[in-house]
């Protein structure tokens, strides 16, 4: 299976965003001729005011950014992993930040909404409260994708091991984390997180990022990018540069079962630790 991960600067201007997703899947697609592309975590939007984030979302299946993804999925006949996008929920003060795939013929065959809000201080001092805007979801995710099991996460999720423990449990092989890693984070802890997720699941991870500056609130923040793809041994297979753009690599289910055959740490775990 072929895969393209793709790299994007979304800022606060939707309609920018979206065009901006089209022309990068169709280059990725006419570049690489993937089965499956992944974008990043808010692809449709991403910075400005938490009344601006409301005005931007979507109710699920029924907005534009939603609409898009499932027109590029037919279109081109690929499984969509549509990063994440924001959901407005009817009956509630805050929204979702959630993923939805699509298959070949734009269908939709999984949602997952993701479960770790990202409350912190990253290390330039600025504050971030997700849980303010955004209230967590509660589910594991998987869907299958012409016979390989894929597992669902975002971004802050990846700091959770238990999350990716539970995904493989469910059969994973690949796992998908869209991301918008902090800057002052992320080139300390994007790479050698995605690799030890990758290993300690024995799955490849397939991480789609955003890159570059956009502004939250008046005041402007950096994505780290770097979007990559690591095999189930840890190593990056594939990695994008520091702009918008994708990366591509392919996926081997002979590989995953000989890494696991190598170290069989399914079989040999023990879940007796309080």
């Amino acid at each position: 299976m072929k895969t393209c991960v793709i790299q994007m600067n979304s800022t606060g201007d939707k309609s920018a965003n979206l065009e901006q997703a089209r022309r990068l899947i169709e280059v990725a697609v006419a570049q690489e001729r993937p089965d499956w592309i992944g974008l990043p975590e808010v692809f449709d939007f991403l910075g400005g005011s938490r009344a601006e984030k409301f005005a931007a979302a979507e109710i699920l299946r029924r907005g534009p950014a939603y609409d898009l993804c499932a027109e590029l999925a037919a279109k081109h006949g690929v499984f969509l992993h549509a990063g994440s996008l924001l959901e407005k929920n009817a009956d509630d003060e805050r929204l979702s930040n959630t993923t939805v795939v699509f298959d070949r013929l734009g269908r939709e065959i999984a949602l997952y909404r993701k479960i770790h809000m990202f409350d912190v201080m990253t290390p330039d001092g600025a504050a971030y409260r997700e849980s303010a805007t955004f209230r967590p979801g509660d589910e594991v995710v998987t869907y299958q994708a012409e016979g390989v099991t894929f597992g669902c996460a975002i971004c802050y999720d990846i700091r959770f091991p238990a999350l990716f423990q539970a995904l493989g449990g469910r059969g994973a092989q690949a796992i998908v984390l869209p991301s918008a890693f902090t800057l002052q984070t992320g080139k300390d802890h994007w790479e050698v997180l995605c690799r030890a997720r990758a290993i300690e699941t024995q799955c490849y991870f397939l991480a789609p990022a955003q890159v570059g500056a956009h502004t939250a609130s008046g005041e402007t923040r950096l994505t780290y990018g770097h979007s990559l793809i690591c095999d189930p041994w840890g190593h990056k297979i594939a990695m994008a540069s520091d702009a918008p753009g994708y990366a591509a690599a392919r996926l081997d289910p002979a590989l995953i079962a000989r890494v696991r055959a190598a170290i069989p740490v399914a079989a040999q775990r023990r879940d007796t630790f309080v």
